[in-house]
């Protein structure tokens, strides 16, 4: 009996457990499809999130500006005086001492000179005693010729005694009352009297030339000692003073430089060196304005004075030396500062201008309104690369009248953007001279494309996964 109710009682309890088990199953499927529905709407709002953060297209644009056009060719160059004169010595010495200027001080860097001002002084002691000794060779060569000219004096007394002696011989002839060998004696005395005659007049001549010669070393040691005293030809500044009181120069086959002068300072010029791509560019008398780094901000004005034909070459690189005449009258340029020239080549006023990016960029097929795509289709013949600004349609840099050619802006129209066909002019590299039907001052015209986030304030997880933007139509800025 003991053993019928155990078992009545193990069915009654099997039969509780049944229940609770079901329960429990049941609720392990409803947390499951929690989990799921949960992980789905954390994946779509993930999602939509994600959208709300992705980037889209936005259009760039800029204003169509009336304003100046310059086209230029920018270079370096050199501000030189018009004209240097280099004041050198020819004879070799010690510098003594060093003249007055103009203003009564001693001569220096940019003391102003006149014409024959003394400048420098040398030793002339050496050069003093050569003159004198050429002054006493020529008081020696004048004695000798005085002499030389009472010798001949006493040689044509001595002629003219001998030739009466031969007349009187010879009317006498060789007699009884004249002997053969006196008459001999006075013949030859008479022969011999001529010929001294003649060697007389000779070394007259011969003292002539000695004294010439002796006038001319006396001229030449009158000349080193003049070059002793340095003197400067022209009037003008001194730039350069390269010796000093106490040095020794020594001329050799290149004369010592001991001053640089400056002829005008009120007439500058400047030394460029343009490549020899440009230089078909440059002619005589075009307009040119350079800047220095001394004075910032100020513009000064020249013209090409001329083009030197001596090019140079640096690492393969061919340049012409161009010269530039400017006005300096009021002496703010110094010589040698370094110049930041422009070449004006053409220049255009109070044009319409768009910037170049304008007319490089070319939207793709989608972005153009459904009624210009048949014209967009034309206009870049399935040959132009779209969006982006990498389809060239202008050059730029530099440009001249004659390279003008048709080219298209893009303007926006809603969510797309529409064509304008222009015509190109001038360009600085930067911004282009344009014509065009329609074109206006102030219309809007797209320059490109940028990418913006719709909430730049909220900040993105790292780990939540990127989804792909449902795309959308470029719209205007």
């Amino acid at each position: 009996m003991n053993k019928e109710q155990g078992s009545e009682t193990r069915l009654a309890g099997n039969g509780a457990l049944e229940p609770s088990l079901g329960r429990r199953k049941r609720l392990i499927k409803r947390i499951l499809v929690l989990a799921v529905v949960l992980g789905l709407v954390a994946g779509v709002a993930g999602w939509y999130l994600q959208r709300g953060n992705a980037q889209t297209a936005t259009f760039r644009t800029d204003q169509v500006t009336r304003g100046d056009l310059l086209v230029s060719i920018r270079a370096t160059g050199t501000v030189e005086p018009e004209e240097v004169v280099d004041v050198g010595a020819q004879v070799a010495g010690q510098i003594l001492y060093f003249g007055k200027d103009a203003n009564g001080k001693t001569v220096d860097y940019g003391s102003p000179v006149e014409a024959e001002t003394v400048l420098a002084k040398i030793d002339d002691s050496l050069y003093s005693a050569e003159e004198a000794q050429a002054q006493a060779q020529i008081q020696s060569a004048n004695a000798a010729l005085q002499r030389a000219e009472a010798d001949l004096e006493q040689l044509k007394a001595k002629l003219n005694q001998a030739e009466r002696d031969w007349q009187r011989a010879q009317k006498l002839g060789p007699s009884e009352a004249l002997a053969q060998s006196t008459y001999d004696a006075y013949r030859s005395a008479y022969d011999t009297a001529v010929a001294n005659v003649a060697v007389g007049r000779a070394t007259i001549l011969q003292a002539k030339a000695s004294m010439a010669q002796a006038e001319a070393v006396l001229r030449r040691a009158q000349r080193n000692l003049g070059y002793c005293t340095i003197k400067s030809p022209v009037k003008g500044v001194i730039v350069d003073r390269r010796v000093n009181i106490g040095q020794t120069v020594v001329a050799s086959l290149n004369a010592p430089s001991l001053f640089l002068i400056a002829k005008d300072l009120t007439r500058m010029q400047v030394w460029v060196a343009v490549n020899e791509a440009d230089i078909g560019k440059i002619r005589p008398g075009l307009p040119v304005t350079f800047t220095a780094d001394a004075f910032p901000g100020e513009t000064f004005r020249g013209e090409v004075g001329k083009v030197r034909l001596n090019a140079s070459m640096t690492q393969n690189v061919v340049t012409y030396t161009v010269e530039i005449v400017t006005d300096n009258s009021n002496g703010r340029l110094l010589p040698y500062l370094t110049a930041n020239v422009q070449f004006e080549l053409d220049r255009r006023t109070k044009v319409l201008i768009v910037p170049n990016a304008a007319l490089r960029w070319r939207p793709s097929a989608e972005q153009v309104a459904p009624e210009a795509r048949e014209a967009f289709e034309r206009l870049a013949g399935r040959k132009g690369k779209p969006e982006g600004g990498s389809g060239a349609s202008t050059k730029t840099g530099t440009g001249s009248a004659s390279s003008a050619s048709r080219a298209a802006l893009w303007v926006p129209d809603g969510d797309y953007v529409k064509p304008i066909r222009v015509q190109q002019g001038l360009s600085d590299g930067a911004y282009t001279e344009v014509q065009g039907e329609g074109l206006t001052e102030g219309m809007r015209i797209v320059i490109g494309v940028e990418s913006q986030t719709n909430n730049q304030d909220v900040a993105t997880n790292p780990f939540t996964p990127k989804f792909p933007p449902r795309g959308g139509t470029a719209k205007p800025k």
